[in-house]
């Protein structure tokens, strides 16, 4: 494959971690106010799937900035912005599948999930999907050059 293509990669994939955290998140309240274990359970999943899909994204960021070095397009600080972003962002993600797992493996043994830590996990998850959010919005901002805001220079390498 070459490596052009990771960046189209990326673009195809960066959907998944940003849709699917607002998605889980939502099946996660309704778990909570309907108290249906089922569905707060296919949550947690789901927060341990997004962790797990959002580090492999991770790389392909990096293989689609790596295949376009050099175009005349292409800001520098802006991707390493958006990089940074990303990475709070991941860690988000990570932090919430562990707790997830967490929440799981306790859980198992209970028969049902643990309600401090699902109020652990809801505000998690909602603090991860801001930072999916604007980690996404500075993403757009490297190639769509009509919303991009100026880059401070104290933010320029």
């Amino acid at each position: 494959m070459p490596l052009v293509k990771w960046a189209h990669l990326h673009l195809a994939l960066n959907h998944v971690p940003v849709l699917g955290t607002c998605f889980v998140l939502l099946l996660f309240l309704i778990g909570m106010v309907r108290r249906q274990e089922e569905m707060k359970r296919l949550s947690l999943w789901g927060f341990l799937f997004l962790g797990v899909f959002s580090m492999g994204l991770k790389y392909t960021g990096d293989w689609a900035f790596a295949a376009l070095k050099g175009v005349n397009w292409l800001d520098p600080a802006i991707v390493e912005l958006h990089e940074a972003a990303a990475d709070r962002a991941v860690m988000g993600t990570v932090l919430l599948a562990v707790l997830a797992s967490g929440d799981l493996f306790i859980g198992k043994k209970m028969r049902a999930t643990v309600p401090w830590l699902n109020g652990i996990i809801l505000v998690t998850a909602v603090a991860t999907l801001v930072l999916m959010i604007l980690a996404a919005n500075l993403g757009g901002d490297i190639r769509h050059t009509e919303v991009r805001r100026p880059v401070p220079a104290a933010s320029r390498p």
